[in-house]
């Protein structure tokens, strides 16, 4: 299991969200020093799909989902402390059964 984060000093953080499916994904993005960027967002009970430009990593911080990637037929579960990444180009199913589940989307590459 990994070590979320739990804070992130001497960034940027862009006050206005990122809305999606009709409030149900919700994102801020942060900005770091080196020009990086992570988005930190919460999703709601409810399944949807994503598509990526570049390669990302999601890291579970709170609740659980069922994560299926483009192309593939498994489905994995993710809960908090763990993380999956999806590569560039692609996409995922993401389903949040009950409450909610918080994250952070790394930008890779």
């Amino acid at each position: 299991m990994a070590t979320v984060p739990s804070e992130f000093k001497g960034v940027t953080a862009v006050t206005k969200a990122n809305v999606y499916f009709d409030g149900k994904v919700v994102s801020h993005t942060i900005l770091f020093p080196d020009n990086s960027k992570k988005t930190l967002g919460l999703i709601y009970a409810g399944a949807f799909h994503f598509g990526t430009d570049k390669a990302e990593r999601m890291e579970i911080v709170a609740g659980s989902c069922t994560v299926k990637l483009d192309g593939q037929t498994s489905v994995a579960t993710y809960s908090a402390g763990q993380y999956f990444d999806v590569p560039a180009k692609s996409g995922f199913d993401i389903e949040v059964k009950s409450g909610n589940c918080e994250y952070i989307c790394s930008f890779l590459g």
